[in-house]
């Protein structure tokens, strides 16, 4: 993974204007965002122009950072594109030395990464989040702004911690869960499984 030169941005949404904006802080240059979608080529986000189709604008093996909020989307993309997944971690977060980042993740700014935290590739730590000491945060998962994961949590596999939300102490997150903006787990979360309210309470069976 290389670390200085041009990125691309893949993704014109919402999320990739966050992921442009922390590179620019970083002082990265930002060579284009990328986007499938023709109807936002000859745009731009924060001065950078949007261009595409993204297997065609970026080359194998360049820089690139997924700027896609959707966890299954980010999968995919990952799978499909031959590129040199960057790490992004904003200047105005706080991620401790000992702190283990995969590539491609996107830590927003205003988050707080704890000591031997670990936040696996492509995910988001996004905008105030916080992660205690020797949480684990899963490949392509996203724990959403304001959220707060106290120590020893581990987030699965492309989970969502909603906004604003709250995990006790040791308590896991299956792959692909989801915890709903502004609820309290206390307990685990099975696998797939979608809950919400203070306390967490599945919606759907699942656990």
């Amino acid at each position: 993974m290389t670390e200085a030169g041009p990125v691309f941005v893949i993704g014109a949404g919402g999320h990739g204007k966050v992921v442009v904006a922390a590179l620019l802080a970083l002082g990265r240059e930002v060579a284009a965002v990328l986007d499938d979608d023709p109807g936002k080529w000859g745009g731009e986000i924060l001065g950078v122009p949007v261009e595409g189709p993204v297997a065609e604008r970026a080359g194998r093996g360049a820089a690139a950072v997924l700027g896609v909020g959707d966890n299954r989307t980010r999968r995919r993309l990952a799978a499909s594109l031959e590129l040199d997944w960057q790490s992004v971690i904003h200047p105005a977060a706080r991620v401790d030395p000992s702190a283990r980042v995969g590539a491609g993740a996107v830590i927003c700014a205003g988050a707080v990464v704890q000591p031997e935290a670990r936040v696996g590739a492509h995910a988001i730590v996004n905008t105030g989040a916080v992660i205690d000491h020797d949480c684990a945060i899963g490949d392509f998962a996203h724990v959403a702004p304001g959220a707060a994961l106290a120590g020893e949590v581990k987030v699965g596999e492309g989970a969502l911690v909603g906004v604003g939300s709250a995990v006790a102490p040791g308590v896991s997150i299956g792959a692909w869960a989801t915890l709903g903006a502004g609820s309290l787990a206390r307990d685990d979360l099975a696998d797939g499984a979608v809950a919400a309210g203070v306390p967490a309470r599945s919606l759907d069976g699942a656990g």
